[in-house]
């Protein structure tokens, strides 16, 4: 696994309030982060497979380290976890290259992702301080 970008953010509220927003991760969830496309029948837990527009998504929630991941087929893994902070909180979206193959052709592949990514999250923060009635903010 080898990480190609961090961002980081600030959210003016509690930790388990953040985090409780940011996980609610499945499909129709109140996250801004939540995946689009329909769970697949056998996922019940904090582990599950949506599908969208023929691609599958897996998503793993761990509450108690705050942490959710989302990993597409290939090569993509987003990882967000939430840690407090004396402003409130802080959100670190890191993206992972998971190629198990042909790694080198990711630098070509992840180009646009990487460049649409912080314009993305600070869109994600705007929403969940939105959501959450307090100041959130990319903080670089």
């Amino acid at each position: 696994m080898t990480q190609l970008l961090v961002l980081r953010a600030v959210v003016e509220a509690p930790c388990a309030e953040v985090a409780e927003l940011l996980l609610d991760v499945r499909p129709g969830g109140r996250s801004p982060i939540a995946v689009r496309g329909t769970v697949e029948e056998t996922d019940t837990g904090n582990e599950f497979v949506v599908v969208h527009e023929g691609s599958r998504v897996s998503v793993s929630v761990d509450p108690a380290s705050r942490t959710v991941a989302q990993q597409g087929e290939w090569w993509y893994r987003g990882v967000y976890q939430v840690e407090p902070d004396p402003r409130g909180s802080v959100i670190e979206f890191r993206i992972l290259n998971v190629a198990p193959r042909a790694r080198w052709a990711v630098r070509f592949v992840a180009r646009k992702p990487l460049a649409d990514a912080p314009a993305q999250f600070a869109d994600q923060v705007e929403r969940l301080g939105q959501a959450l009635g307090v100041k959130a903010w990319v903080d670089y």
